[in-house]
């Protein structure tokens, strides 16, 4: 957000929640009329604009408010127009412990916690709640840490976890809990059309048969029900609000409910008969005589029990095998408190699908083979039970720990209300789970606590059956409140995707941020409608129950996540009141819910991650840039910290050294880069993964150029993410373009963090007497990376490299191998090849034998130390033997060293120099025009006898100073010992210019008249540019032959001459060497090694 927002006091575009700084410093809102009166506080009356009145601002915080512009708000401005909402009022009874409660208990307590007890046993099944409870009692002490830590805005939860841990994780996590409600609506529906087709009217079935058209009946009533529930929504929100405590007393006047029926089960337990066929749970719709017959007036009557197994009433009927060879017996289904059934419960009893619900005790004759047909008179389980999948089924009971955050905005004191009333919730929930199984597993029979559906008890809810007065009170009650439940799922689902949507953060949601005129998210309520169908096309509670425990588990594994990381980053604004909490119990909490996770289910988990990671990494990849002050930048600054710390000051060891690039990039008048390229070159040439720093230098003072300098920052911001370059940008303004150029190669970095390669563009300009310092300047950034140890690479003809998006099919890459650099020339090509545009390319390398040197020799060598760099290239000796010097090559110094006199002394206009230079140059490019370009057969090497003493300072640097060719020597001894125990000479050393200077001094010593006589001025040369420009002509021929339509031409850069009067000179050479080439990179080497053939 600019300053400009600020004074507007208009939001930041995609900030859907209020400002979380709106009341401090930049709040223009206030009248400053009052400020400046008076004469007390003059001395600050200029930065009164920015930093307000310490009054000003406790007056704008007393004021401050949060309240949440939510449904009940929405509804209350569009009745009544008023533009003021009233405070809110709510406590921590009303406004959290009451809503955590309703939301807490619910639709798995009435229809699976009995069939959990009875399959589990009583001590698994409270190992289960005892699990399940702990990871919401600490996820609440994370969360009740993280609510009082400063204001809670409106959006409760995902405010918390998404300013704790960043928009990343925010939205990831975000999105998983809006998935986790929307499938807790579709489990709510489930529930209620559960409890309407089973236990209320079972005869409004559609489809009758098995189990597949049960399920079919929840798909048919459950889509009319969700678009039902869905209008409602939609239309009249504010009744769904007011409804709400008439659920949440059906939940409460439940539990009273099931505990006055235990009570009453102690000295007058209901009378609800089972019966058993053998060990056998029979199915019993209607109240039919629990015997096979009975005797009435001296005869024998079948019952309808013979009927159902038997071919015939008749007693000498076909019967089942089973049913002939057992005997029936009836059992009381819910024995009492003081029946000792608690024992015979304590054990699991899982079993397969299709199983049997038998009676551990009972005697049973076992026959071969079942009928299928005579199914349908036997309770069995409909799905194959297990631990973990328990688990999966339970856990839902025990979300709904974030109504009370969700309300933040409602709170009168949310920083009390929200810590109390949550932990308060879950520990009354979780007391009313753990008594609930043991009060089960004391008072019913354990064949009717693993009948799911109680059709051993004449199809009634098997907790009803437990229930006083009647077992309809638990029958409406929990019909009501997961009806409830299911229309507050459907109200806060679309809430928080709005929110996530007006953030900003995930672009494609951002339509699901838009709504009606007050605000109610239309798009969002569809979105969920939708997503919710999914759930009911599933059509199975038990199976839709474990995909919400993932949703839900992740969210409270990062708001535990969320809480160690500012524990222990002890960032300074991490200050909560609630006291009552250590890092150790957020990263308990977090390890429970992992486990839980993958408890219930592993594939789901891996599900539910991946589908977080990809948010994330979507986020990351294409999401609005946030700053939160979250913890995960915080840690960030915490790793980056101690990693610096942890990286030596030294150099790195080789196998460790990787490119690490300055960038120094030319702007324009307006701040605009000028050589776009080079930002893509260098993002093609950071396959290596080291550090990028983008910089550039305005010329000027700090104090007048800021702004300029805020401008350029942002152009080279733009275009480095345009480019894809991750990396830094710094600027900086000096009196001089060449003192910041130096302040960059100095201190650009931190501690280890330095960068060990400059990479610039090639001043084109650098003849242009308009521009008379860019030769200086260049020249001197080439000495200076020499002195600081920094390698350097000089793009030439850079506006023509290939953009990120070009590829080329084929061509070379050509290195020209003539000193030894510490390998920067092998490993730029092999770091260019793994970007995709150069990944075609073949990497050819050419080194220069000289007239002593075996060529042959030499490329056996080469390839054996590319064989153990593991480096694919072809590999090619050129001999290039010492030869006459043409005239060519003394037209061309004689030219050069005229112009260079030129710009010394000449004190001409612009346009006359430039005229003055033109001549001279076709002056004598018409001179060599009329002359043949082949020289005379030699010319003395022994300069001595003809040129002054002074001359001989200037031996010939032709490829490198001596001080990197000395350093270097001893890598290559290393390096080629495998193959050679001989030593590679270095070409063009200044040895070996001494020792071939006298071999063929007689010969060609009668040549010097002749050669001087074709112009008597190359007398008067100086010799040390003769022989640096005959090397540059020569070496440029040789390249032009081998290496001219190469994709790109690697080529070791001379360095500078110690003496600077030559250094225009110098840049004279450079452009000889590498005239009539596309794509240059001259390279050259830091002075220590980068690549190694050692593992």
């Amino acid at each position: 957000m600019n300053e400009r927002d600020y004074e507007e006091g208009g939001p930041s575009p995609g900030d859907g929640i209020p400002r979380e700084s709106s009341p401090f410093i930049n709040n223009d809102s206030m009248e400053r009329g009052n400020i400046y009166e008076g004469k007390n506080m003059a001395l600050f009356e200029e930065e009164m604009d920015s930093n307000p009145m310490v009054s000003s601002l406790l007056n704008k915080l007393a004021n401050y408010t949060n309240v949440t512009q939510g449904v009940v708000e929405h509804e209350e401005d569009e009745d009544s127009k008023r533009k003021e909402i009233k405070a809110p009022r709510m406590g921590t009874f009303i406004g959290v412990y009451l809503p955590c409660l309703q939301n807490i208990l619910g639709v798995i307590l009435f229809l699976r916690l009995t069939w959990i007890v009875g399959t589990a046993g009583v001590l698994e099944s409270f190992i289960i709640v005892f699990m399940c409870c702990s990871g919401t009692l600490l996820t609440a002490i994370s969360m009740s840490a993280i609510a009082t830590n400063g204001v809670v805005p409106a959006g409760g939860s995902y405010y918390m976890i998404s300013r704790s841990l960043g928009p990343e994780f925010g939205g990831a996590v975000g999105i998983c809990f809006y998935l986790g409600t929307t499938f807790a609506g579709a489990m709510y529906i489930l529930g209620t059309i559960e409890i309407l087709l089973k236990y209320i009217s079972p005869n409004a079935a559609i489809f009758e048969g098995g189990e597949e058209a049960m399920l079919n009946n929840m798909r048919v009533y459950g889509t009319c029900i969700l678009a039902l529930m869905a209008l409602v929504v939609f239309v009249g929100v504010k009744y769904v609000n007011k409804l709400a405590l008439v659920f949440l007393a059906c939940v409460i006047l439940s539990i009273f409910a099931i505990y006055a029926g235990v009570i009453k089960t102690a000295f007058e337990p209901p009378i609800f008969p089972v019966c058993l066929l053998g060990n056998r749970t029979l199915v019993r719709d209607t109240d039919f005589p629990c015997v096979k017959y009975y005797e009435e007036n001296n005869m024998t009557v079948t019952t309808k029990l013979w009927e159902n197994f038997c071919s015939s009433p008749l007693l000498n009927a076909t019967c089942d095998e089973y049913f002939i060879l057992n005997n029936v017996t009836e059992i009381q289904g819910i024995p009492g408190v003081a029946s000792g059934v608690f024992l015979d419960n304590l054990w699991s009893v899982y079993g397969d699908k299709f199983a049997f619900v038998e009676k551990q005790d009972q005697p049973s004759v076992p026959v071969l083979e079942e009928t299928d047909a005579k199914m349908k008179y036997y309770v069995y389980s409909d799905i194959m039970t297990y631990f973990t999948m328990l688990v999966g089924i339970y856990f839902p009971s025990v979300t709904g720990i974030m109504a009370g955050s969700n309300r933040s905005g409602d709170l009168r004191d949310a920083q009390k209300a929200i810590p109390t009333g949550t932990i308060l919730a879950i520990l009354t929930t979780s007391f009313i789970y753990l008594s609930c199984i043991v009060l089960f597993g004391a008072c019913i029979e354990g064949v009717v606590l693993r009948d799911k559906f109680g059709q051993a008890v004449n199809g009634n809810l098997v907790i009803g059956t437990l229930a006083w007065p009647s077992p309809w009170v638990i029958v409406i009650g929990s019909f009501f409140s997961t009806c409830g439940a299911g229309l507050q799922s459907l109200t806060g689902a679309p809430r928080l995707l709005q929110a996530i949507a007006r953030d900003g953060i995930v672009p494609f949601l951002q339509v699901f941020g838009h709504g009606k005129a007050n605000g109610e998210p239309t798009w969002a309520l569809l979105l969920t409608a939708l997503i919710c169908e999914i759930g009911i096309l599933i059509a199975s509670l038990d199976s839709v129950a474990p995909i919400l425990s993932m949703f839900f588990l992740m969210c409270y594994l990062f708001v535990n996540l969320a809480c160690a990381v500012q524990t222990l980053l002890r960032t300074p604004n991490w200050r909560p009141r609630f006291k009552y909490y250590h890092w150790t119990l957020s990263f308990l909490g977090m390890s429970l819910c992992l486990a839980l996770m993958f408890i219930c289910s592993w594939y789901y988990a891996l599900v539910a991650m991946l589908i977080a990671g990809c948010i994330y990494k979507y986020i990351e990849y294409r999401g609005a840039e946030k700053e939160w002050g979250d913890g995960i930048r915080g840690l960030s600054l915490n790793a980056a910290r101690y990693a610096l710390l942890r990286v030596e000051q030294g150099p790195p060891h080789t196998k460790n050294w990787r490119p690490q690039v300055l960038v120094l990039l030319n702007l324009d008048s307006e701040q605009v880069v000028k050589h776009p390229r080079l930002l893509s070159f260098t993002s093609q040439l950071k396959a290596g993964k080291g550090l990028t720093i983008v910089g550039s230098v305005l010329p000027g003072i700090y104090l007048d150029k800021f702004t300029e300098a805020q401008r350029a920052e942002e152009n080279i911001r733009s275009l480095m993410g345009a480019e894809r370059t991750k990396g830094f940008c710094q600027i900086v303004v000096s009196s001089t373009v060449r003192d910041g150029i130096s302040h960059l190669i100095q201190s650009a970095g931190l501690g280890g963090m330095k960068h060990n390669t400059v990479l610039m563009a090639w001043p084109q300009s650098w003849k242009h007497t308009d521009n008379p310092f860019s030769w200086k300047n260049f020249v001197d950034t080439v000495r200076e990376t020499t002195a600081a140890q920094q390698a350097l690479l000089v793009a030439k003809n850079i506006d023509s490299f290939p953009t990120n998006q070009e590829r080329f099919s084929e061509g070379n890459i050509d290195v020209w191998w003539i000193v030894h650099d510490g390998g920067m020339l092998m490993l730029l090509p092999f770091l260019l090849r793994q970007h995709k545009v150069w990944r075609k390319c073949k990497m050819r390398i050419f080194t220069v034998a000289q007239m002593d040197d075996n060529s042959i020799q030499m490329k056996k060598d080469l390839q054996m130390f590319l064989y153990h760099l593991r480096i694919n290239a072809e590999v090619e000796v050129v001999e290039m033997f010492e030869n006459d010097i043409s005239a060519f090559t003394y037209e061309k110094t004689l030219v050069m060293e005229q112009r260079s006199q030129m710009l010394k002394q000449m004190q001409l206009s612009k346009n006359e120099r430039e005229r003055e230079i033109q001549s001279i140059t076709d002056e004598s490019r018409g001179s060599i025009r009329k002359k043949s370009r082949s020289s005379p057969q030699c010319i003395g090497q022994d300069v001595d006898n003809l040129l002054p003493n002074d001359i001989q300072e200037e031996e010939a640097q032709l490829i490198h100073d001596r001080n990197t060719a000395s350093r270097s020597t001893g890598m290559v001894k290393s390096h080629t010992a495998v193959a050679t125990p001989d030593k590679i000479q270095m070409t063009w050393t200044k040895e070996k210019l001494i020792s071939e200077k006298h071999k063929n001094k007689e010969a060609c010593l009668s040549s010097y008249k002749d050669i001087f006589s074709m112009k008597p001025e190359w007398g008067n040369l100086n010799q040390s540019n003769v022989r640096r420009m005959h090397t540059a002509v020569k070496l440029n021929g040789v390249v032009l032959n081998k290496s001219q339509h190469a994709q790109l031409v690697l080529l070791n850069m001379p360095g500078p001459p110690k003496n600077r009067h030559g250094d225009e000179n110098y840049m004279e050479f450079l452009e000889v060497l590498t005239e009539g080439l596309n794509r240059v990179l001259l390279v050259r080497g830091g002075g220590r090694e980068v690549i190694t053939i050692y593992s």
